[in-house]
This record gives structure tokens, sequence and C-alpha cells, in this order.
């Protein structure tokens, strides 16, 4: 086996535009996972949305990583091995600098989400994600002074034709204490500097005992470029962001079952 450990993007990579996941897929991870490989889902997504649907994987033990890799758990117990997130300093900076671009803003602690605003936006998101917000606040900043709830992520929900030019503002807005990326057309993420899926890669390789080289990952948006970085093997799937694709060995999309294809001819095959 080339890769001992291959760490996969869960939306626009694993999942499907349906929102389900492909025969193929599981069956391919299954085998994988059989043969000795470790299998882990790293994603941007809260804990408590991506949880549930490990188990449509046959994901019952192991690691997953949430939240860019500011939170890793065990999926069978719920223990979280690594929970990191911003103080309330930086999570107000990086709240009010949203606020001052007039954003539709996300606010994530562990297991709660909360929203400046209830509109159709919302709605899909959280139709998508499968999860339902805690509350909605009108002023996130104030909420942050008052309740003093531990921030692990903020976002902002825009158009897409936007997304890039407010990332660039805000990267040159909070500075280096600071990792802004986009994680769909119409997301932008703002972490803690240092907390990306880079940071997962190399947790996980040091607690399954993977040198870097024996570690693969697969994604399609800017904010899975720190993980393919970090990994020995790189691949995105062909609806990836051009950037990755760059960089990477570009396997079929996420609707032609990207993952089970790099599983099957690289991570467990012969090609190179």
């Amino acid at each position: 086996m080339k890769y001992q450990l291959f760490l996969s993007d869960f939306d626009g990579t694993l999942v499907r535009s349906d929102g389900t996941v492909s025969q193929r897929n599981i069956q391919a991870i299954g085998r994988y996972r059989a043969a000795g490989g470790v299998f882990a889902v790293c994603t941007g997504r809260m804990l408590t949305s991506i949880l549930p649907r490990l188990k449509e994987l046959g994901l019952t033990e192991g690691l997953v990583v949430a939240y860019q890799g500011a939170t890793i758990a065990d999926i069978a117990t719920g223990e979280l091995l690594k929970d990191d997130g911003f103080t309330e300093k930086d999570a107000l900076r990086a709240v009010r600098a949203l606020e001052a671009e007039g954003c539709h803003i996300h606010i994530y602690t562990v297991n709660a989400l909360y929203s400046n605003r209830d509109d159709e936006l919302l709605r899909v998101y959280e139709d998508i994600c499968r999860v339902r917000r805690t509350a909605v606040i009108g002023q996130l900043s104030s909420f942050i002074e008052e309740r003093h709830p531990r921030v692990v992520k903020v976002l902002a929900m825009l158009e897409p034709e936007k997304k890039a030019a407010l990332a660039a503002r805000l990267s040159a807005a909070l500075g280096e204490g600071f990792f802004v990326t986009c994680s769909s057309d119409w997301l932008v993420e703002i972490m803690p500097a240092g907390q990306d899926k880079a940071s997962a890669v190399q947790f996980l390789a040091e607690y399954y005992g993977v040198e870097r080289e024996r570690v693969a990952a697969i994604g399609d948006q800017l904010n899975d470029l720190p993980m393919l970085r970090a990994a020995g093997g790189k691949f995105a799937v062909e609806n990836a962001e051009e950037e990755l694709k760059r960089e990477a060995v570009v396997v079929p999309s996420f609707e032609e079952d990207g993952v089970a294809y790099a599983l099957e001819n690289f991570a467990m095959g012969e090609m190179s």
C-alpha cells in the first residue's frame, strides 16, 4: 500500500451535489480500510454536522477532523483530542471586520451555530449541512462581549462573485494572526493562524505513526490547499479550484467518484 493514511475533504469532494455519497466511494473506503489503511474525513464543517454523515461511510471508529483542523474527535466516543479556537479578542476582531463589511455572519462554538441573519441563505446552509442554528442574534460582536462563547470559527456567506475580493480585504485587514480562506463558492471562513487542514495532517500522521510521505489528501477548495501541501500524495477532484489542480494529481470529479478513483488507483494501486 503506497499511502497508509488518506484524508478526504467532504463537501465538493466526497459528497455529491445531491448530498449523497456514492456506493463506489463507500465500498472503496471499506476496501482501503480492510487492507490496513486509515481513512479520515477532514472538513470545515462543525462537528455535529459531520459526525452523523460518517455512519454512511461505514466509519464508526477512528478520528474525524472538523473546523478546518481546529477540532479533532474520536468518532466512537466523541472525545475531543484537539480542541482549539479563537481567543475572545481575536474572535471579536474577525467578527467586527465582517460587520464592517455588512456581511451575513456565522460564529461557531464546538457544538453551536449563531447567525446575525435569518434569511434564505441561512436556510440553504442549514439544509446542506443538516444542522440548525442555536440562535439568530443581530450584533454578534455584542453577543461575544456579553456572553463570552468560546468561538472556534467565523464565516461570511455571500455571492460567489464577491468572495475573492472579500477574502483579500480580510487577509490584509486582519494580518498574520488569522487564516482567511474560501471553503465553497459562497463561504469565506476565518480561523486562527495555524488552525488549518495542514495542522490536521500533522496531528493524524503523528497520532497513527505514519510518515508524511505515506499520507495522501484529496480536496476541491482553497481551504484544502494547506492539507494537500502537507501530504505526500496530493489529489484534486476535477471540479476543484485551479490552484489546487496545479499542485495535485487530478482525478475524476465529485460526481464521478474521484475519491474512489484515488483510493483504487493510487493509495492501493500501482499508479504514481
